[in-house]
């Protein structure tokens, strides 16, 4: 087949460019080819202004650039000058990305038709609704008192704010009945790759250090989207666990860069962004994984 362009999709999350070394890195963030596309999978900053700034110069650089919203990006801060909650926030960063030309969950599905294509390229917003709990606690209020307890809940529950809905669950569960209606409608001819923020299924949580912490990572209900909507990859971040775990075939790719005191241990390059597509050759080669099995 012949393909209409060259470069490659990359992938990178977690910016948190409040932090002055991650906003050098993005100064610095380049693509290979000019033809390169970069999928952002949340959580660029707190502030409206920074989320803003860092989009506006991916774009000057990558020939396309798609966003999905992290919980962060969804915060309203005290030192946010724009006080916006909720759907409104989300809405005005969503007005905000169209005037940069950068793509969002609400805008038509790209589909790239470079090398490893074509393949529908579909940016996520979902949320999360506390069915990842940890064993032992079979409802949210059990699950939600227990990180209490030991000291670890999410600044969500203090920042990110639902409105209008009357939770984030019921947020997330609008978000779910949307998505899933647009998935339905594209061209069910071609493979997709899934972009969102947090993980579509509840493997990559097993590994964190705090497991009270999953329940704010995402929901059961997306634990077979993998299957239903034909991926060739699935993309998320959240977890500052930078890997690749394989499932039915399809490899799920957390692309965190993640605070400067989580980076800097790694070694290498900070910053650089994962290949979606065309798939890696260690990728390529592999048609069947072990379920949950990291690469």
């Amino acid at each position: 087949m012949t393909v209409d362009r060259a470069g490659k999709v990359l992938a990178i999350s977690d910016l948190h460019v409040s932090y002055a070394d991650n906003r050098r890195i993005v100064e610095r963030l380049a693509p290979e080819s000019p033809d390169d596309w970069l999928l952002v999978a949340g959580d660029v900053g707190e502030k409206f202004a920074d989320i803003e700034w860092a989009l506006g110069v991916l774009r000057t650089r990558f020939a396309r650039v798609v966003w999905v919203p992290g919980n962060h990006d969804l915060w309203t801060t005290p030192t946010d000058p724009v006080k916006l909650r909720g759907q409104a926030r989300y809405q005005e960063l969503v007005r905000m990305c169209r005037g940069l030309g950068v793509v969002t969950p609400e805008d038509p599905f790209p589909v790239w038709r470079g090398e490893g294509g074509p393949v529908t390229i579909a940016p996520l917003f979902l949320l999360y609704d506390y069915t990842f709990r940890p064993e032992g606690y079979p409802t949210r209020q059990a699950a939600l008192d227990r990180a209490y307890e030991v000291g670890v809940v999410c600044n969500d529950e203090f920042l990110l704010h639902p409105d209008p809905y009357p939770s984030r669950q019921a947020w997330c569960a609008q978000r779910l009945a949307f998505t899933e209606r647009r998935l339905a409608e594209r061209d069910t001819a071609l493979p997709t790759v899934l972009v969102n923020h947090f993980p579509l299924i509840r493997e990559p949580t097993r590994v964190l250090r705090y497991p009270e912490f999953a329940q704010w990572c995402g929901t059961e209900r997306t634990d077979d989207w993998h299957l239903r909507f034909r991926c060739a990859a699935v993309v998320y971040g959240h977890l500052h666990i930078p890997r690749t775990i394989w499932r039915d075939g399809v490899p799920f790719i957390e692309v965190s860069l993640g605070y400067p005191r989580e980076w800097r241990p790694r070694g290498g390059e900070p910053g650089r962004p994962r290949q979606i597509l065309p798939p890696p050759m260690d990728s390529a080669a592999r048609t069947a994984g072990t379920p949950g099995t990291p690469a």
